[in-house]
């Protein structure tokens, strides 16, 4: 056992090397990992090893992230530097606080939000695109320039977006679980749209996306859109519903994002930047997605996400199930 001063007591003292597993809470969420310091035997003080980089935070944010498929930060710093940007280019070019995607690289735990515009970035280089050609002012003339021509040289060797969202999100059968249709991208940035042109609460525009999908199903036995449903804390909400609005607003620039008080809450608006496109959908299409808008006019948020855990298919799943449509036959509306 060493001997060394300690910190706490002042004294030359053995000192204890400890190990445990200890539970770190990250959002809400634990997570064991291993912790390290020293003990004195002398005062009974314990204390890291100021030394050491061991950090047992970063070890809990790293599980965090790969336990819900987030960027780690030498993914972000790598992103960043494939383009040649500094994080000075990249934050202005999102619209993000200079010292944010900083804090990011550097371990802080990023935003479920951010996370997901990063990763279409990743994943498009259309996004980046445009937003050099619109945001990209600032750069230096001969820097905009390659930056555009590395991009478009990218997108010629790539998928288009929409393949890529459908390799992502669209490889399974159709089934119950998708209300027996195949995922329609279209259908589902339109009804988004749709239900977006006065401005909608985030909360409210997912369960207006299945209460759609439920009830034409209900209807006609077949969905809308082909979307699944999951049960979440907030209610049923369509899954990976982030990467179709972030698409919309990063991509298409279809909708915009505003964020509003709501008491000690704030929600994230979703307004409709152009009019939908009701032409890709049948007439019993439209006479559904008119009939929940006009149902659930006069709902809060809130008082639709407290409507929406009185369903049946919300009540007899777990966290994080998928909501198999065959309860849209039980469906309150």
């Amino acid at each position: 056992m060493p001997k060394d001063i300690c910190w706490n007591c002042g004294k030359e003292t053995d000192l204890e090397h400890i190990e445990n597993y200890e539970d770190i809470s990250v959002r809400g969420e634990v997570i064991s990992v291993l912790v390290k310091y020293f003990k004195c035997h002398e005062c009974g003080g314990e204390y890291e090893d100021s030394q050491s980089s061991y950090d047992p935070l970063a070890l809990a944010y790293k599980e965090y992230r790969q336990r819900h498929n987030m960027m780690q930060p030498d993914e972000i710093r790598g992103l960043r530097q494939r383009y040649g940007l500094t994080q000075r280019d990249l934050s202005k070019l999102l619209g993000w606080g200079e010292v944010t995607l900083c804090r990011y690289e550097n371990g802080a735990l990023q935003e479920n939000s951010h996370d997901t515009t990063l990763r279409l970035i990743k994943d498009d280089p259309h996004i980046l695109l445009n937003l050099v050609i619109q945001n990209g002012d600032f750069l230096p003339i001969k820097k905009r320039e390659r930056l555009i021509s590395l991009l478009e040289n990218e997108i010629q060797e790539t998928h288009s977006f929409p393949l890529i969202l459908e390799e992502l999100f669209g490889k399974y059968a159709p089934d119950i679980l998708c209300g027996f249709r195949k995922l329609n991208l279209d259908k589902v940035f339109q009804a988004i749209i749709f239900f977006c042109v006065d401005g909608t609460l985030k909360t409210k525009l997912n369960k207006l996306l299945f209460y759609s999908d439920f009830k034409h199903y209900k209807n006609n036995a077949l969905g809308i859109t082909g979307l699944r449903y999951i049960h979440l804390i907030y209610g049923p909400v369509p899954d990976n519903y982030e990467h179709y609005y972030a698409t919309l607003q990063d991509n298409e620039g279809a909708i915009r994002v505003d964020e509003q008080f709501i008491g000690d809450y704030v929600g994230e608006v979703l307004s409709a930047v152009q009019k939908p496109d009701l032409s890709i959908f049948s007439d019993a299409e439209i006479k559904t997605l008119i009939e929940v808008k006009q149902f659930f006019k006069s709902y809060s948020a809130s008082r639709i996400k407290e409507f929406s855990h009185r369903e049946k298919g919300y009540r007899e799943t777990s966290d994080g199930e998928i909501i198999p449509y065959f309860y849209a036959d039980h469906l309150q509306i």
